[in-house]
């Protein structure tokens, strides 16, 4: 049987990736301790996956916010797709800082800051969540910038775990 036919797939025929992940959401070898893996059909509402990504970048895991934030992006109606798309990008950003990846993550910050502060000027519906749209756009810009500046560097954990919402 060749690995393709081998390959863990969901009920419609996908693939899916069953090998455990690191913290950065790098793949580890099978029967390896991995981190816990955010479930690919995970489906909250946009309050409660604002909580569970501050709580998974408060960890310093924005690899598994990502997913949460994707999650939301593939749930969300035409009105929030793009902000929500944004937000990911912003977490995958910081996914490829903490992985020591410069261009990659200059490249996702920015355009993660870029598509909120873009949403935010054309929106005409309040940001969901309670959402802080400039503090994470200015944030994700002054990371960007650092990693631009500085090069590989080890981003401090309120690097890696901004303020979702201006309440918490």
């Amino acid at each position: 049987m060749s690995s393709a036919q081998r390959r863990d797939r969901d009920e419609r025929g996908r693939a899916r990736n069953a090998r455990p992940r690191d913290a950065a959401g790098r793949p580890l070898p099978h029967g390896a301790e991995g981190v816990e893996r955010v479930p690919e059909d995970l489906v909250l509402t946009p309050e409660e996956s604002v909580a569970e990504a501050q709580r998974l970048l408060d960890e310093g895991l924005p690899f598994q916010a990502h997913e949460v934030l994707e999650g939301a992006w593939k749930a969300s109606g035409d009105d929030t797709r793009e902000l929500w798309r944004a937000l990911a990008q912003l977490a995958v950003g910081l996914t490829h800082a903490q992985r020591h990846n410069s261009r990659g993550a200059v490249s996702l910050l920015r355009r993660g800051a870029e598509g909120v502060g873009e949403w935010a000027s054309s929106a005409t519906v309040p940001a969901p969540a309670g959402l802080d749209l400039p503090g994470l756009s200015r944030h994700a810009a002054a990371v960007a910038d650092r990693v631009e500046r500085d090069g590989v560097v080890t981003l401090s954990p309120a690097e890696l775990a901004p303020r979702l919402r201006a309440d918490a």
